[in-house]
Protein backbone atom coordinates (compact mmCIF):
# COMPACT_ATOMS: atom_id res chain seq x y z
CA UNK A 1 0.00 0.00 0.00
CA UNK A 2 1.34 3.41 -0.96
CA UNK A 3 1.72 5.26 2.34
CA UNK A 4 1.87 8.57 0.47
CA UNK A 5 -1.81 8.25 -0.50
CA UNK A 6 -3.14 6.63 2.66
CA UNK A 7 -4.44 8.82 5.47
CA UNK A 8 -2.94 8.44 8.95
CA UNK A 9 -4.85 8.70 12.22
CA UNK A 10 -3.13 9.47 15.52
CA UNK A 11 -5.13 8.11 18.45
CA UNK A 12 -4.11 9.16 21.94
CA UNK A 13 -5.42 6.51 24.30
CA UNK A 14 -5.80 3.82 21.66
CA UNK A 15 -5.41 0.69 23.77
CA UNK A 16 -8.90 0.30 25.23
CA UNK A 17 -12.47 1.54 25.18
CA UNK A 18 -13.47 4.16 22.61
CA UNK A 19 -9.91 4.69 21.40
CA UNK A 20 -9.35 1.00 20.66
CA UNK A 21 -12.71 0.65 18.92
CA UNK A 22 -11.89 3.71 16.81
CA UNK A 23 -8.50 2.22 15.89
CA UNK A 24 -10.17 -0.97 14.66
CA UNK A 25 -12.76 0.96 12.66
CA UNK A 26 -10.24 3.20 10.93
CA UNK A 27 -7.95 0.24 10.25
CA UNK A 28 -10.85 -1.54 8.53
CA UNK A 29 -11.30 1.54 6.37
CA UNK A 30 -7.65 1.64 5.31
CA UNK A 31 -6.19 4.31 7.62
CA UNK A 32 -2.64 3.93 8.83
CA UNK A 33 -2.47 4.29 12.61
CA UNK A 34 -0.26 5.84 15.24
CA UNK A 35 -1.38 4.68 18.68
CA UNK A 36 -0.20 6.25 21.93
CA UNK A 37 -1.26 4.61 25.17
CA UNK A 38 -0.24 3.41 28.62
CA UNK A 39 -0.61 -0.31 29.29
CA UNK A 40 0.67 -2.84 31.81
CA UNK A 41 2.84 -5.79 30.84
CA UNK A 42 -0.06 -8.10 31.64
CA UNK A 43 -2.02 -6.47 28.80
CA UNK A 44 0.76 -6.84 26.24
CA UNK A 45 -0.40 -10.12 24.70
CA UNK A 46 -4.00 -8.95 24.25
CA UNK A 47 -2.86 -5.65 22.79
CA UNK A 48 -0.53 -7.38 20.35
CA UNK A 49 -3.44 -9.49 19.15
CA UNK A 50 -5.42 -6.31 18.55
CA UNK A 51 -2.54 -4.72 16.65
CA UNK A 52 -2.14 -7.87 14.55
CA UNK A 53 -5.83 -7.73 13.62
CA UNK A 54 -5.47 -4.07 12.61
CA UNK A 55 -2.43 -4.87 10.45
CA UNK A 56 -4.38 -7.64 8.73
CA UNK A 57 -6.15 -4.84 6.82
CA UNK A 58 -2.85 -4.09 5.05
CA UNK A 59 -2.19 -0.88 6.95
CA UNK A 60 0.73 0.33 9.07
CA UNK A 61 0.41 0.55 12.85
CA UNK A 62 3.01 2.43 14.89
CA UNK A 63 2.60 1.98 18.64
CA UNK A 64 3.99 3.95 21.58
CA UNK A 65 3.44 2.64 25.10
CA UNK A 66 4.41 5.95 26.69
CA UNK A 67 2.97 8.68 28.90
CA UNK A 68 1.07 10.93 26.49
CA UNK A 69 0.90 13.71 29.08
CA UNK A 70 4.62 14.44 29.17
CA UNK A 71 5.89 17.22 26.92
CA UNK A 72 9.14 15.39 26.17
CA UNK A 73 7.23 12.27 25.14
CA UNK A 74 4.95 14.26 22.86
CA UNK A 75 7.91 15.87 21.13
CA UNK A 76 9.77 12.56 20.80
CA UNK A 77 6.78 10.78 19.26
CA UNK A 78 6.12 13.57 16.77
CA UNK A 79 9.80 13.59 15.82
CA UNK A 80 9.66 9.82 15.34
CA UNK A 81 6.84 10.22 12.82
CA UNK A 82 9.38 11.68 10.41
CA UNK A 83 7.55 12.42 7.12
CA UNK A 84 4.19 11.01 8.21
CA UNK A 85 1.40 13.58 8.04
CA UNK A 86 -1.61 13.28 10.34
CA UNK A 87 -5.12 13.60 8.87
CA UNK A 88 -7.06 12.52 11.97
CA UNK A 89 -6.31 13.25 15.62
CA UNK A 90 -8.46 11.44 18.19
CA UNK A 91 -8.09 12.29 21.88
CA UNK A 92 -9.29 9.40 24.04
CA UNK A 93 -7.37 9.70 27.29
CA UNK A 94 -9.31 8.40 30.28
CA UNK A 95 -7.16 9.24 33.27
CA UNK A 96 -8.39 11.05 36.32
CA UNK A 97 -9.68 10.90 39.84
CA UNK A 98 -13.15 9.85 40.92
CA UNK A 99 -13.20 11.26 44.43
CA UNK A 100 -16.05 13.06 46.19
CA UNK A 101 -15.68 16.73 47.09
CA UNK A 102 -16.01 15.99 50.79
CA UNK A 103 -14.85 12.83 52.51
CA UNK A 104 -12.88 12.34 55.70
CA UNK A 105 -10.58 9.71 54.20
CA UNK A 106 -10.05 10.89 50.64
CA UNK A 107 -11.55 14.13 49.37
CA UNK A 108 -10.86 15.74 46.02
CA UNK A 109 -7.71 17.88 46.20
CA UNK A 110 -6.43 20.59 43.88
CA UNK A 111 -3.75 18.22 42.60
CA UNK A 112 -6.47 15.72 41.63
CA UNK A 113 -8.29 18.43 39.71
CA UNK A 114 -5.11 19.58 37.96
CA UNK A 115 -4.17 16.06 36.81
CA UNK A 116 -7.70 15.19 35.65
CA UNK A 117 -8.38 18.44 33.82
CA UNK A 118 -5.07 18.20 31.99
CA UNK A 119 -5.31 14.49 31.15
CA UNK A 120 -8.91 14.56 29.92
CA UNK A 121 -9.08 18.18 28.78
CA UNK A 122 -6.17 20.47 28.13
CA UNK A 123 -3.79 17.74 26.87
CA UNK A 124 -5.93 17.70 23.71
CA UNK A 125 -4.75 21.22 22.93
CA UNK A 126 -1.20 20.34 23.94
CA UNK A 127 -1.07 17.58 21.31
CA UNK A 128 -2.85 19.68 18.70
CA UNK A 129 -0.49 22.60 19.25
CA UNK A 130 2.61 20.38 19.09
CA UNK A 131 1.47 18.84 15.80
CA UNK A 132 0.78 22.29 14.34
CA UNK A 133 4.18 23.58 15.40
CA UNK A 134 5.87 20.53 13.86
CA UNK A 135 3.89 21.00 10.63
CA UNK A 136 2.77 17.39 11.04
CA UNK A 137 -0.84 17.89 9.93
CA UNK A 138 -2.22 17.54 6.40
CA UNK A 139 -4.25 20.33 4.79
CA UNK A 140 -7.54 18.66 5.80
CA UNK A 141 -7.63 17.50 9.42
CA UNK A 142 -10.37 16.02 11.61
CA UNK A 143 -9.66 16.75 15.27
CA UNK A 144 -11.95 14.78 17.58
CA UNK A 145 -12.31 14.23 21.33
CA UNK A 146 -14.81 12.40 23.52
CA UNK A 147 -17.07 14.07 26.05
CA UNK A 148 -19.98 12.72 28.06
CA UNK A 149 -23.34 13.63 29.55
CA UNK A 150 -21.42 14.10 32.79
CA UNK A 151 -20.41 17.50 31.36
CA UNK A 152 -23.59 18.87 32.92
CA UNK A 153 -25.03 16.01 35.00
CA UNK A 154 -23.94 15.31 38.56
CA UNK A 155 -22.68 11.77 39.13
CA UNK A 156 -21.09 10.54 42.33
CA UNK A 157 -17.36 11.19 42.32
CA UNK A 158 -17.46 12.67 38.81
CA UNK A 159 -16.64 16.28 39.78
CA UNK A 160 -13.07 16.37 38.48
CA UNK A 161 -13.94 14.53 35.26
CA UNK A 162 -16.95 16.79 34.70
CA UNK A 163 -14.67 19.83 35.02
CA UNK A 164 -12.30 18.24 32.49
CA UNK A 165 -15.11 17.62 30.01
CA UNK A 166 -16.29 21.23 30.29
CA UNK A 167 -12.71 22.40 29.62
CA UNK A 168 -12.51 19.99 26.68
CA UNK A 169 -15.67 21.42 25.12
CA UNK A 170 -14.54 25.01 25.63
CA UNK A 171 -11.27 24.20 23.87
CA UNK A 172 -13.21 22.51 21.07
CA UNK A 173 -15.18 25.66 20.35
CA UNK A 174 -12.08 27.84 20.42
CA UNK A 175 -10.06 25.50 18.20
CA UNK A 176 -12.95 25.21 15.75
CA UNK A 177 -12.74 28.95 15.11
CA UNK A 178 -9.04 29.69 15.46
CA UNK A 179 -7.74 26.61 13.63
CA UNK A 180 -10.19 26.68 10.72
CA UNK A 181 -7.75 28.63 8.49
CA UNK A 182 -5.38 25.66 8.84
CA UNK A 183 -7.99 23.25 7.49
CA UNK A 184 -8.59 21.70 10.93
CA UNK A 185 -12.17 20.71 11.73
CA UNK A 186 -12.62 20.26 15.48
CA UNK A 187 -15.52 18.42 17.09
CA UNK A 188 -16.51 16.48 20.20
CA UNK A 189 -18.52 13.28 20.35
CA UNK A 190 -20.81 12.88 23.35
CA UNK A 191 -21.32 9.16 23.76
CA UNK A 192 -24.14 7.64 25.74
CA UNK A 193 -23.34 5.45 28.73
CA UNK A 194 -20.87 2.91 27.34
CA UNK A 195 -19.38 -0.15 29.01
CA UNK A 196 -15.67 0.67 28.89
CA UNK A 197 -12.94 0.10 31.49
CA UNK A 198 -13.13 3.77 32.51
CA UNK A 199 -16.94 3.66 32.83
CA UNK A 200 -16.70 0.68 35.17
CA UNK A 201 -14.51 2.73 37.52
CA UNK A 202 -17.22 5.37 38.10
CA UNK A 203 -18.78 4.95 41.55
CA UNK A 204 -22.33 3.67 41.12
CA UNK A 205 -21.77 2.74 37.45
CA UNK A 206 -24.20 -0.16 37.81
CA UNK A 207 -27.01 2.30 38.60
CA UNK A 208 -25.96 4.58 35.72
CA UNK A 209 -26.08 1.58 33.36
CA UNK A 210 -29.49 0.56 34.66
CA UNK A 211 -30.88 4.07 34.18
CA UNK A 212 -29.33 4.25 30.72
CA UNK A 213 -31.24 1.15 29.62
CA UNK A 214 -34.46 2.67 30.89
CA UNK A 215 -33.86 6.07 29.25
CA UNK A 216 -32.63 4.85 25.89
CA UNK A 217 -35.38 4.61 23.23
CA UNK A 218 -33.61 1.55 21.80
CA UNK A 219 -33.39 -0.13 25.22
CA UNK A 220 -29.67 -0.75 25.02
CA UNK A 221 -26.49 1.01 26.00
CA UNK A 222 -24.17 2.71 23.56
CA UNK A 223 -21.29 0.48 22.39
CA UNK A 224 -17.71 1.47 21.59
CA UNK A 225 -18.42 0.45 17.99
CA UNK A 226 -21.30 2.97 17.82
CA UNK A 227 -18.88 5.72 18.79
CA UNK A 228 -16.14 4.50 16.45
CA UNK A 229 -18.65 4.59 13.58
CA UNK A 230 -19.37 8.24 14.39
CA UNK A 231 -15.65 9.07 14.36
CA UNK A 232 -15.40 7.52 10.91
CA UNK A 233 -18.40 9.56 9.72
CA UNK A 234 -16.69 12.78 10.83
CA UNK A 235 -13.61 11.75 8.83
CA UNK A 236 -15.48 11.59 5.51
CA UNK A 237 -15.28 14.24 2.79
CA UNK A 238 -19.01 14.86 3.26
CA UNK A 239 -18.30 15.97 6.86
CA UNK A 240 -15.94 18.79 5.88
CA UNK A 241 -18.48 21.43 6.94
CA UNK A 242 -19.02 20.01 10.43
CA UNK A 243 -16.92 22.11 12.79
CA UNK A 244 -17.32 23.15 16.43
CA UNK A 245 -20.09 20.66 17.16
CA UNK A 246 -20.87 18.31 20.01
CA UNK A 247 -22.25 15.26 18.21
CA UNK A 248 -24.45 13.10 20.44
CA UNK A 249 -24.03 9.39 19.80
CA UNK A 250 -26.41 7.89 22.31
CA UNK A 251 -29.49 6.65 20.43
CA UNK A 252 -31.52 9.49 21.97
CA UNK A 253 -30.70 8.55 25.57
CA UNK A 254 -29.96 12.13 26.63
CA UNK A 255 -33.43 13.28 25.51
CA UNK A 256 -35.16 11.51 28.40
Amino acid sequence: MDTNTVKTALIIGGSSGLGLATAHKLAEQGYNLVLVYRARRSDAETLEQNFKLMRSHNIEVKTFNKDALKTAVINDIISDLENIKISVLVHSIAKGTLKPLLHEASALAKEDLDITIHAMGTSWWQWTSALINAKAFTDDVRNIAFTSEGNKTVWQGYGAVSAAKVALEALMRQMAVELAPLGIKTNCIQAGATQTPSFKMIPGNELIAEMSLKRNPFNRMTTPKDVANAVYLLCQDEAKWINGTILKVDGGESLR
